[in-house]
């Protein structure tokens, strides 16, 4: 009898041992993952998507990781608050899309790693201190491409002597473009005629004047620039005037031609570095990529409507179309 209830005992521990210890593991294994993106744009939603289905393929799924997700909707106001809501709910990573996202929570956070995708220049927005090692709990991935590689592909596409560039002084991620081309040799043969564009107002007065100007014109990444891209394009195609940017989110908006680092792929590229991370990994340890096979996408209906003429050469080495 004796032995009997000592079974019976042992067994009533196991039992209870069992329904407990599981629940305790799994809430101890629990990770919280938040998500900030700065606005509606596409790019951030593919590179959310992206960066989610990494995780999922290294494990990192639900009901193991929960994912929160954030959306600032182009307010710099409204990302500041977020990041204050983020950093109280301590999570166990942070995913940023876009610098005027990301800037808030590096500022704020401290206690937990930040991974951030579709940062043009983290170095110059001051989020990290080096693109091999960020110096801090960040790291993650830049949509820069050079714009070496932007001035070959629009001279495969036409000769372009004077290129346009319109820009946002104050959006790191507007002036930065500006700069880099600035800085190319003069054996580019270009001419590089800066536009500053504050509103849409000044879309409506300066696009007459510009396309007389020059041969192409960049649209670099701004909110007001990204608001006001269909006007910009609808004028230079009237006049058979490229236009060119970085993004693909703009060349999905009527801009002719985009040499862009894939929004899904860098996301999938930052959720690589957060598992890294979630398995121990160090941020700083980790180095701050680029895309380094960025796409060539021509949009289809701007072709048509601008009446551009695509050489056979140029067509062999786009890899997307868009309508």
């Amino acid at each position: 009898m004796r032995f009997a209830w000592i079974v019976a005992v042992i067994a009533v521990i196991a039992m209870l041992s069992g329904s407990i210890a599981p629940g305790s593991v799994e809430a101890a294994a629990q990770k919280r993952v938040a998500i900030l993106l700065f606005s509606e744009e596409p790019r951030y939603a593919h590179g959310r998507q992206g960066f989610i289905d990494q995780l999922n393929q290294e494990g990192f799924k639900e009901p193991a990781v929960s994912f929160f997700t954030e959306n600032a909707r182009g307010s710099k106001a409204k990302a500041a608050e977020l990041a204050e809501s983020i950093a109280s709910g301590k999570p166990d990573l942070v995913f940023t899309l876009g610098t005027l996202a990301t800037v808030p929570v590096a500022r704020l956070i401290k206690h937990a790693p930040i991974v951030f995708s579709s940062v043009y220049d983290p170095v110059g927005a001051e989020i990290a201190q080096g693109w091999k090692t960020s110096g801090n709990n960040t790291t993650g991935c830049s949509p820069m491409v050079p714009m070496s590689d932007i001035v070959k592909t629009l001279n495969g596409l036409r000769p372009v002597r004077r290129l346009a560039v319109l820009y946002t002084p104050g959006e790191r991620n507007s002036e930065l473009p500006l700069l880099q081309l600035q800085k190319l040799p003069t054996s580019y043969g270009i001419k590089v005629i800066p536009v500053i564009v504050t509103g849409k107002e000044d879309v409506t007065r300066i696009m007459p004047e510009i396309v007389r100007a020059a041969d192409a014109i960049y649209i670099t990444g701004s909110i007001v620039l990204g608001a006001s891209v269909k006007t910009i394009v609808a004028t230079a195609n009237r006049a058979n005037v490229i236009t060119v940017t970085h993004l693909d989110d703009l060349v999905d908006k009527g801009v002719l031609v985009g040499v862009c680092a894939d929004s899904y792929r860098l996301g999938r590229l930052a959720g690589k570095k957060a598992a890294l991370i979630l398995r121990g990994a160090k941020p700083a340890a980790l180095p701050i990529e680029m895309d380094r096979n960025p796409d060539v996408i021509v949009n289809r209906t701007s072709a048509r409507t601008g009446r551009f003429s695509i050489p056979a050469s140029f067509m062999n080495k786009v890899t997307r179309f868009v309508e």
